[in-house]
This record gives structure tokens, C-alpha cells and sequence, in this order.
């Protein structure tokens, strides 16, 4: 016993998964996860099937944000099964990597399950490997006889090409029984990497992914990592959903000038499509790197400066335009990676605060 205490201490010491064995005798069973309910994506006919964005887009828009498009950031995948065991295998595009951010949050999944009083909670996040396709048991020995309802989210920074589920062949996988979060009008959000999802440890923490749990709504992430310049092409695709709010994060990536020139025909090309839709202005964080970097707080506070005027003047006869300010973004210097991206801990402080001023929008579907 002393041994196996000892070999079992060890494996935690260096990170190896220790997972209680299954059955031997009872094989495993792959099914493709490509006709489950797919949240998140404005592209339902993309011949890519985890892709952001239409395939009509491919030409029209700058090369940079289709090939971020094709990131699976934001995106989840819901499905039931009575199987007390849970593998994953999928296919990473591009076998993408960071040096700020965990591979589980870049190309790994993340793994959720209906509660009884139904509220989410987490089940375990799936390890991507060293190649293009990874293969890993995600909970080995659950009560078995128990339906349950999941959500599976994608990878934040490289795209899934495919995706499969393995369950126990005794057991059955099927459409859910459950209507959460609610599908009709999504939450469409739009921004940089931050909003994509840089530097959640797991998809399942991008403050996108929290909101959608939060408010049992289906949230559409439209983050594009350094990209975010507000495109004329985006705000076309965003009028295009039926949404229950619009949010615009987009200031971190434009400068002042582009701020000028670009967000009121932003704002301009969803409200024409949608008249009384609430539409969220969301000023850029105050980031820590601003207490000591002078130019940079300079800079920033004259971008809020500017779309703080846009607004004011809008919402003189736009009574659904509305402003969230910087404080309530990032009020711990400590919830960022590198002065910017957020920590696990940054992206639950935004969500809640997002989420307070949401609920008041009537944006939540929670009972």
C-alpha cells in the first residue's frame, strides 16, 4: 500500500492525470459531435463546421480576421449521455501556441454539466497534446444510470476540425433534453483578444463563456486578437443576428483616430437593422501597465475620451445605446497576465460586472 501511495503521490508531483480505470471489458464508442447544437457561431452553413465566420466573407474582409475567424473562440457544443466515462478527440488547425498562455486555454477544451438547480459547473478541461489531434479521457468513472446534460467548449486560440466524443458502448449519446442556455437572441459580442479569450487557463473561463453560464443565454464571441478595428464587414454580420444586445470592445486594438472615423458608421450599420436593440459601448480597461507607463495611459484615456464623446452625442436621441466604463473592467492590478491580458481571476471580475449591467437589459434568461 505504501507503494502505491508513493506512485500515486508522485504522478500528482509531475502533473500526470491519475484517472480511476474503467472497465476493461467495456469498450469505448466515438461519435462525431457535428450534428449537436453548435452556440456561438453566425456561420451555421460555413463549410468549416467549428468557424466563426461565413464562408461568404472569405474574400471580402481583411485576410488577417478570416484566418482568426476560423479560431473556435467562444464557440461550445451541447449534448446528452448516460455514460459514466468521457473521452475526447479532436483535430487542432494549427497546433497554436503562446508564451502567455496555458495550451489548455490556446487548443484544449472545456467541459461542463447541467446541475439540478440548473447552473453549470465545471467537469474537467481536455489537455491538447503535442500533435495535430489529441485523444484524452476526460472524467473516467461517473454514477453510471444518470443522464446529463453538457456543454463543451472549444478552443480559444487555434481552430477544431473535428471533434468526437467517446462513451461507453452500453450507454447512449443523444440531442439535449434541455433548452440552456436559451438559443433565441444571442448575446453578440464583439472585440480583441482579450474578448477572444486571451489568457483564460481553459476555454471555459473566457468571460464570454461565463456570461453565456451566467445568464443562460447563447453568447456569439466576435473577438479577434489584435484585429479588432472596427470593419465595416463585422457590423454587417452582427446585424444579421437577432440579438438580444450588441457589445462593442473594440478600443484596445484602434487608435484614437480610428475611433473618429469609424465607430458611429459601426454603431450606424446595426442600429439601421435594428432600431431599439440595446447596443453597449465598452470603454477600454484601465490596464495596470498605466500606473507606471505614461504614454500608454495617455493614450488610452484619450481613445475613452473620444468614444465617451460619440456616445454622449448619440444617446441624445438613442435612448438603447449604452456606456460601460473602464472601472468596472479590471479593478485588481493582479488579474492579468502581462499587464493586459486577463487572468482567470480578471475574466470572472469583468463577466460579474458585465453581467450586473446586462441583467438590467433584460439580456438574461436565468429563472
Amino acid at each position: 500500500m505504501k507503494k502505491i501511495a508513493l506512485l500515486f503521490a508522485l504522478l500528482a508531483i509531475s502533473g500526470m492525470h491519475v484517472f480511476a480505470a474503467a472497465p476493461s471489458n467495456v469498450p469505448v464508442v466515438w461519435h462525431s459531435l457535428d450534428s449537436m447544437p453548435l452556440l456561438g457561431s453566425l456561420a451555421p452553413d460555413a463549410s468549416a463546421k467549428y468557424s466563426r465566420l461565413p464562408d461568404a466573407l472569405k474574400d471580402s474582409i481583411r485576410p488577417d480576421l478570416w484566418a482568426l475567424g476560423l479560431n473556435s473562440a467562444g464557440l461550445s457544443v451541447r449534448f446528452r449521455s448516460d455514460s459514466p466515462r468521457i473521452k475526447m478527440r479532436w483535430k487542432s488547425r494549427n497546433r497554436f501556441g503562446m508564451n502567455h498562455m496555458t495550451a489548455t486555454g490556446v487548443r484544449g477544451l472545456d467541459l461542463y454539466v447541467l446541475q439540478p438547480d440548473s447552473t453549470w459547473t465545471t467537469v474537467s478541461s481536455a489537455r491538447p497534446g503535442s500533435k495535430a489531434t489529441t485523444e484524452t479521457t476526460v472524467v473516467a468513472d461517473m454514477q453510471p444510470g444518470i443522464d446529463r446534460e453538457y456543454m463543451l467548449f472549444l478552443s480559444l486560440y487555434d481552430g477544431v476540425d473535428s471533434l468526437y466524443v467517446g462513451i461507453d458502448s452500453a450507454t447512449t449519446l443523444s440531442y439535449p433534453a434541455v433548452d440552456l442556455p436559451r438559443r433565441e437572441k444571442p448575446l453578440v459580442m464583439y472585440g480583441t483578444s482579450i474578448l477572444q479569450g486571451g489568457c483564460a487557463t481553459r476555454p471555459g473561463m473566457a468571460h464570454t463563456n461565463i456570461l453565456q453560464r451566467m445568464l443562460q443565454r447563447e453568447v456569439v464571441n466576435l473577438g479577434f486578437s489584435g484585429n479588432a478595428r472596427l470593419d465595416p464587414e463585422i457590423a454587417h454580420l452582427m446585424a444579421e443576428a437577432d440579438a438580444s444586445c450588441f457589445v462593442i470592445d473594440a478600443l484596445p486594438n484602434c487608435t484614437a483616430d480610428i475611433v473618429d472615423e469609424r465607430m458611429e458608421a459601426f454603431i450606424a450599420i446595426l442600429r439601421e437593422a435594428h432600431p431599439t436593440t440595446p447596443i453597449m459601448l465598452v470603454e477600454s480597461p484601465w490596464f495596470p501597465i498605466m500606473r507606471f507607463d505614461r504614454e500608454v495611459s495617455d493614450t488610452l484615456r484619450e481613445k475613452n475620451r473620444r468614444l465617451r464623446a460619440i456616445y454622449d452625442r448619440l444617446a441624445q436621441t438613442d435612448k438603447n445605446l449604452h456606456y460601460f466604463e473602464a472601472d468596472n473592467i479590471i479593478p485588481d492590478p493582479e488579474a492579468t497576465v502581462d499587464n493586459y491580458h486577463l487572468t482567470d481571476l480578471g475574466f470572472l471580475n469583468f463577466a460579474n460586472a458585465l453581467a450586473e449591467e446586462l441583467r438590467k437589459l433584460e439580456v438574461s434568461s436565468e429563472k
